[in-house]
């Protein structure tokens, strides 16, 4: 009986910790001053959460195959605070090719909005992404 127990406790955790995050998935990107946008796959990566690019489109929505950072980390290091919210990572803004601190929060309607922010989280920019899948 002792066995069972522990092995049903066992299990219990571990369905725990295989349960993905609600922010997982791909998401588009606003479209930047040309009009292109990128698909970026955020899945977690050990205690945290990233995102990687993992493909890019022209302001037509062609798919551009020869983008130069497809496979590249994106977003790094974000760790969920509950209720949607998500904080203490990095991003790397591909446009401006300069890294900064991070935040992220997912509303109801399936949107996340991502900021990079500068000065302590004075000053921050950021864009609001919509899931693909």
């Amino acid at each position: 009986m002792k066995k069972l127990t522990l092995v049903a406790a066992f299990a219990a955790m571990t369905a725990g910790s295989a349960a993905a995050d609600p922010v997982d998935g791909l998401w588009k990107t606003q479209p930047g001053d040309t009009g292109g946008y990128l698909h970026v796959s955020i899945a977690e990566c050990g205690s945290a959460i990233c995102g990687t690019i993992d493909s890019a489109f022209d302001g037509q929505g062609n798919q551009q195959l020869s983008y130069e950072n497809l496979g590249k980390q994106i977003i790094w290091d974000m760790v969920p605070d509950g209720g949607g919210s998500y904080s203490g990572g990095k991003i790397w803004a591909p446009d401006r090719d300069k890294t900064y601190s991070s935040k992220m929060t997912l509303d109801s309607q399936n949107k996340l909005t991502v900021k990079g922010c500068v000065a302590g989280g004075l000053v921050c920019r950021g864009q609001d992404w919509t899931r693909v899948q």
